[in-house]
């Protein structure tokens, strides 16, 4: 009796033992389907990373881990999750429907398929053995998501020209899309101008004084002394400084102003300025300062003194830094110059063209 149950017990032992290898196995087989090789180095470039930005350009990058045989390139953007072969939600506004290959390396020869959609381009070419290399593929004419957030970027491989049959290799990677973000200021329009007997550096604070005295007028000697005027400003067409006013004069007597530039003449009735130094007589100094506005050719000679009201004297094609301008006046008469108090008021104007 003992026998006998002996030996029934040792064939359901191996039956259990049976049932369990075959579980083991079909596990063991299922596990190798999924699993491909890992693709290394895999990177995702936008040219911007906008929402809703169009002509989006995508580079897609990897190196390959497997050599042999490959037919096809799957690169799939989801919004769920980053593994290969999964189910995809395709991110809202994504459209790469329009896209172009415009660029392909390391492995080459692969064209847009038509099966490819809006957030999956298929690359195929005739199937064909590579090695393991980096591959780029440079996309041009994407728009890019409407959701603000991480999403995901799929790559799978296959040996097939259709992308079908078991993967060869895959990865997954993560990337973000945001708002523009836009910083703004603005540069007010700005134009400053003073004029002063003085002006210290230049600083339109320290402008003193609004009349020059001559003394008395001799027909021996050459009257003369300075003022100064400081114009900075960022008008886009510049700015221009214009001289207003009358020559010296006593009631209906007058001296002359100089109509063109002249050396100055004792014994002759004149009167004029320049924006010059001079050593005939010695005073004045040229223009200063980082500036680029600059004195009229006119009023730029050096010893040659004119007045015309109306005169353009200083000109600004764009805008100009801090520059200090120096008016150095002459005044001379002749021995028939009738006597009085003689008077005259330069008014200067600045006008910028915005």
């Amino acid at each position: 009796m003992i026998q006998t149950a002996h030996r029934r017990l040792v064939p359901k032992l191996a039956i259990l033992m049976l049932a369990v290898t075959l579980g083991l196995g079909a596990f063991m087989s299922g596990f190798n389907r999924v699993e491909a090789a890992q693709l290394e180095l895999r990177t995702l470039q936008l040219s911007s990373s906008i929402i809703n930005a169009t002509n989006t350009n995508y580079v897609f990058s990897f190196t390959l881990a497997t050599a042999g045989t490959l037919g096809s390139i799957v690169l799939e953007l989801c919004t769920n999750d980053p593994f290969p072969e999964t189910p995809c939600t395709a991110p809202a506004g994504l459209d790469m429907t329009g896209a172009l290959l415009a660029n392909q390396s390391g492995v080459v020869g692969f064209s847009i398929d038509p099966s490819s959609t809006a957030n999956k381009l298929v690359l195929s070419r005739a199937p064909a053995v590579t090695v393991v290399v980096p591959a780029s593929y440079t996309f041009t004419g994407i728009t890019n998501p409407s959701v603000i957030g991480t999403l995901y970027g799929r790559f799978v491989t296959y040996a097939s020209n259709d992308a079908s049959g078991p993967a060869t290799d895959k990865a997954g990677i993560a990337w973000t899309t945001n708002n523009q973000f836009t910083l703004n200021t603005e540069v007010p329009q700005f134009l400053q101008f003073c004029v002063g007997v003085t002006i210290s550096a230049f600083d339109c604070s320290t402008a003193a004084g609004s009349s020059i005295d001559f003394g008395n007028l001799s027909s021996g000697a050459v009257a003369a002394a300075t003022s100064q005027f400081v114009s900075v400003g960022n008008a886009g067409f510049g700015f221009n400084v214009g001289a207003y006013g009358l020559t010296m004069t006593s009631g209906t007597n007058t001296i002359p102003s100089l109509a063109a530039p002249t050396f100055s003449g004792p014994g002759n009735s004149q009167f004029g300025f320049n924006l010059r130094a001079n050593s005939q007589p010695g005073i004045g100094s040229n223009p200063i300062g980082p500036g680029a506005a600059s004195t009229t050719a006119n009023y730029d000679i050096p010893d040659r003194f004119l007045f015309n009201s109306g005169d353009t004297i200083v000109v600004s094609s764009g805008s100009s830094d801090y520059r200090k301008f120096t008016v150095s006046y002459i005044t001379n008469v002749n021995t028939s110059q009738p006597a009085g108090r003689y008077t005259t008021t330069i008014t200067y104007v600045c006008l910028a063209n915005f």
